[in-house]
């Protein structure tokens, strides 16, 4: 991760628009060609996705209703596990390292010490800013949405422009009890 250069990155609010990039027109045409093949979830009879190993944030009910969110493009894609903190510790450095040459839609979860899952409401556009010593989601008003230290041990989160959110936690310091970075293709 030498001379990376870190910077906000702006990620449409609608996730599919993040998920197509700056393709090719060709891609662009293969891409809907894809989307249009694959299974649309509805709430009553959701695509599951399908995990490479068990997750020790989210529950069978939780991944089933993540899958309703997703474009169709990824629903029949397989989650990979790119970082965990049980397995792989609580280190920020080591989910940059994980995570590098990774490529496709990344799902990043985590749940507190009080057992509080963060929900993204979707009402904005919203933005990641990493370094080596934090990793921050969502800004404005001088307050991230989620702030995150290098030890993947601390976090703290405040309403901000971009999520137009509450606090995703109970309170706006906690402590993680777990992390994870799925990688949807």
């Amino acid at each position: 991760m030498r001379g990376l250069r870190w910077r906000y990155s702006r990620l449409p609010s609608q996730m599919e628009d993040a998920l197509c990039g700056e393709d090719s027109d060709e891609e662009e045409e293969d891409e809907k060609n894809e989307a249009a093949a694959a299974p649309v979830p509805n709430p009553e009879n959701p695509v599951e996705p399908q995990l490479t190993e068990a997750s020790q944030v989210l529950g069978a009910s939780e991944i089933r209703q993540l899958s309703l969110h997703l474009p169709p493009r990824v629903t029949s894609h397989p989650w990979s596990l790119a970082f965990g903190t049980s397995r792989d510790g609580f280190s920020l450095r080591r989910l940059y390292r994980q995570m590098e040459g990774c490529s496709g839609p990344v799902l990043l979860v985590l749940r507190d010490q009080e057992g509080q899952v963060f929900k993204w409401t979707g009402s904005n556009s919203f933005f990641v800013k990493g370094d080596w010593d934090s990793l921050m989601m969502g800004s404005g008003s001088g307050h991230f949405g989620l702030w995150l230290d290098g030890d993947l041990y601390h976090g703290t989160s405040k309403p901000c422009a971009t999520f137009n959110n509450e606090v995703l936690a109970r309170q706006e310091q906690f402590y993680i009890r777990e992390l994870e970075a799925w990688v949807l293709s």
